[in-house]
Parts: C-alpha cells; structure tokens; sequence
C-alpha cells in the first residue's frame, strides 16, 4: 500500500480587517472581523462583566495587532453610534501614514 505525503495545510489569507461588531452576550463578549476576504469571528478575550467601553477598546486593540502582525499594516477603529445597549459596530479604515500592502506581499 502506497502512502500520499501529507501535504501542509497553508494559513489562510485573511484580507484587511474593513470592519468589527461586538457583541454582549450572556456567555461573554462575541466579536466578528469583516476582513477583505472573508469575517472572522470568535469570543474576546475579557471577562463577561467587563465595561462596554473597555470591550470596544480591547476589540480596536485586538484588530489593530491582527492588521500589525499579518498585513504589517496601521489602522485605525473608529466605533459608530450603538443601536442596541448590546451591540457596537465599527470601521475600521488604514492609518493616514500607512501604504496599502502590496498584492505580492504574504499575508
């Protein structure tokens, strides 16, 4: 019996985060990345009752090193008005002095 060589599964490439939505829920604080490419989504990490507004600033901060660290890029987080008393959105736009990376660049 001939066995196939396993092949190394790459990392996805993520797009730039575009957008964040962050969620209070009973089980703790839910957030979704709009990247270029695709969302991702996962719990952050705070505790449940943490302030609303340190929430915000743990999610801008957690999207800020995801843009550092896999696009080598700045961005800024800029949170829109709320709709609900559990819910924020946010844009999230490149920093005035970054470049946009380039098409070749890994992500």
């Amino acid at each position: 019996m001939v066995r196939r060589k396993k092949e190394k599964k790459k990392r996805p490439a993520w797009g730039v985060p575009k957008g964040i939505v962050l969620l209070a829920t009973p089980e703790g604080w839910r957030t979704s990345v709009l990247t270029e490419s695709g969302m991702l989504c996962g719990r952050l990490d705070v505790p449940i009752n943490t302030d609303p507004q340190d929430a915000r600033v743990a999610a801008a901060v957690m999207v800020m090193e995801l843009a550092r660290d896999f696009h080598d890029t700045e961005v800024k987080v800029s949170w829109d008005t709320p709709q609900e008393p559990w819910s924020w959105t946010a844009q999230v736009t490149l920093a005035a002095d970054a470049e946009p990376p380039s098409p070749d660049a890994e992500g």
